[in-house]
């Protein structure tokens, strides 16, 4: 792939960096989020832009795996920023992103463009200053949104936004020097040949078994009539 041939920084977190994470966390990871997360970790180590689709059922464990991600790039140095389509969705990812992370010490930012003058002020500010951890709405593409060293893009739901959107927000962290990583979550079922030709440019990843006593999501078509 044609981005691919661009470089990014490496990033190579050690198990030690998740461990405060993991053990804080009610729940251990299933199988599959282990091997999900073993992919993006490959595939941030490799030296060229990460791009990864994470399919999983709702209740699948997909934000931690993307919380896991966002861990070794700020470990790093790395900025990160979470890209969700509705300001309900991107602030219940801030509402988990703060209670996972604010204990470890990592700041988080939320901007959308229901925030005062005041608060979207600061937030631009922590942003510009490199806060580690962005989380909003599509206010996150606008052209005065500064980062100073954004490392990864994550996108949820990335078929409630264009392409071009989420090239828009990679391009904010790109230079000569380097790509953004780039994830992208959906809970939607995708059928590999459909995934093959909408998501050309994206490798798969799926997250195919439930956590323990989560009840199973059942998708189904009913006759309108």
């Amino acid at each position: 792939l044609a981005l691919k041939a661009f470089p990014a920084r490496p990033v190579n977190a050690d198990d030690a960096v998740f461990s405060e994470l993991l053990q804080a966390l009610p729940y251990q990871l299933t199988k599959a989020q282990k091997r999900v997360v073993s992919e993006i970790r490959a595939d941030m180590a490799a030296g060229h832009p990460m791009l990864r689709l994470v399919q999983g059922d709702v209740g699948s464990g997909k934000t931690v795996v993307a919380a896991m991600a966002a861990m070794a790039v700020i470990a790093g140095g790395g900025q990160v920023a979470l890209m969700a389509p509705t300001e309900l969705l991107a602030e219940q990812h801030a509402r988990t992103f703060e209670s996972w992370f604010s204990a470890l010490g990592i700041e988080c930012v939320f901007l959308s463009g229901k925030l005062g003058a005041a608060g979207r002020r600061n937030a631009l500010k922590r942003i510009q200053e490199g806060a580690p951890m962005v989380i909003g709405t599509h206010a996150l593409l606008q052209e005065h949104v500064r980062y100073r060293r954004l490392e990864l893009v994550i996108i949820d739901e990335q078929h409630r936004f264009g392409v071009g959107q989420r090239l828009s927000l990679r391009d904010k962290g790109a230079s000569e020097n380097a790509s953004p990583h780039q994830l992208i979550l959906t809970a939607t079922p995708i059928p590999r040949t459909l995934a093959m030709s909408a998501y050309a440019d994206l490798d798969v990843s799926v997250i195919d078994e439930l956590p323990p006593g989560r009840t199973p999501v059942q998708t189904v078509a009913l006759v309108d009539n």
